[in-house]
């Protein structure tokens, strides 16, 4: 199967096959969702929140890596959501980070100089789930908590992109034009730099 773009399923108008998954709309399916992560999707224009498709895996294969290759998905439309934060005159500055999963975000450089930082640095997984309220291996660009700033990769601003579902039983497919369009999404060129 050819998992380089998703296809219709025959006879369900909104269901497509990706990989070896069948996505299904998400807002069809809140059981396969954090709550905050079904609320923004709610309340996205319909034709956007229609875009959103979600399908179940199994939570052992939430990592990226274990779930590319145990459905058949191309590494690059897969994009990791990651926390990283920063203290300035005692403030903690908080970014959500959207980056491809062929690549690593630049914490050292462009996320610290974005959060204008000394140090930006990733947040510890408890931490990164209490204040997320999502499951790691599920955190997601939608329904980040209010003041976190949502940086995009340009690379995730077009095509396809696998993301959290909030838990780690599900993955979303969206557009990359959908993340765009995300309260407070700001488009960064070079936030991310190729993983070694």
């Amino acid at each position: 199967m050819d998992a380089e773009e998703p296809t219709a399923v025959l006879g369900e108008l909104d269901d497509v096959v990706f990989g070896a998954l069948v996505w299904v709309p998400a807002r069809e399916r809140p059981d396969l969702l954090a709550p905050p992560v079904h609320a923004a999707i709610a309340a996205l224009p319909s034709d956007a929140s229609a875009q959103v498709l979600v399908a179940e895996i199994d939570p052992e294969l939430a990592d990226t890596a274990a779930m590319t290759a145990a459905y058949d998905l191309p590494a690059e439309v897969s994009s990791n959501c990651v926390l990283v934060a920063g203290k300035r005159a005692g403030e903690e500055r908080v970014a959500a980070c959207v980056v491809r999963a062929t690549t690593r975000a630049d914490v050292n450089t462009t996320v610290r100089r974005l959060l204008d930082v000394r140090k930006a640095s990733f947040w510890p997984t408890e931490r990164a789930v209490e204040a997320s309220g999502m499951e790691f291996g599920g955190i997601t660009p939608f329904g980040l908590p209010p003041g976190w700033r949502l940086l995009l990769d340009s690379r995730v601003a077009h095509g396809q992109s696998i993301v959290g579902s909030g838990v780690r039983r599900s993955k979303l497919l969206v557009p990359g034009e959908v993340l765009v369009a995300l309260p407070g999404a700001e488009v960064v060129e070079g936030l991310a730099q190729p993983a070694d």
